[in-house]
């Protein structure tokens, strides 16, 4: 059997006449408490880098943590996906850039990018969440929260 290639982004493909993603852009020093002995980003943080992102872009769109609780619904990840170029090493200053990229469905599909600060790509991603409801019931129509958010979202108020 023959290992997935990595990929440098594009995991969801864009939807005819869908808006463009919305796109957060953030910068994170890569501290002692995340590295590994060898003073490299331990794999398992890259996942807290991609959460930095998604809770901006939470808070751009009107659908962050405060938001989903005041709706009683809930968003689990069901979906999350790596690809390592380059190591990030302690005391590096990274950029984080999160994608939300369209979707129909009751769920949210974002793409992530970690970059060095001269510009390499050190590693790309994405998640997937799904809208439940509290008792972790999948909701099948996408909630108001998201509605209100798409809404927005083709009036252009989140740039490109």
């Amino acid at each position: 059997m023959t290992p997935p290639r990595r990929q440098k982004g594009g995991y969801f493909p864009q939807q005819d006449g869908a808006p463009p993603p919305v796109v957060v852009r953030l910068t994170q020093r890569i501290r002692f408490s995340d590295v590994d002995p060898m003073a490299i980003l331990w794999h398992g943080r890259y996942a807290k880098l991609f959460e930095q992102a998604n809770e901006e872009i939470g808070r751009l769109v009107d659908m962050s943590y405060p938001d989903f609780q005041r709706d009683r619904i809930l968003a689990p990840i069901v979906q999350l996906h790596v690809d390592y170029f380059s190591p990030c090493k302690l005391g590096e200053l990274v950029t984080i850039i999160g994608k939300m990229v369209w979707s129909e469905g009751a769920r949210m599909d974002i793409e992530y990018e970690i970059r060095h600060e001269a510009g390499p790509l050190a590693a790309t991603g994405y998640t997937v969440q799904m809208f439940v409801d509290e008792s972790g019931q999948p909701l099948l129509a996408s909630p108001a929260m998201q509605e209100r958010c798409r809404k927005r979202w083709l009036a252009g108020e989140f740039g490109k």
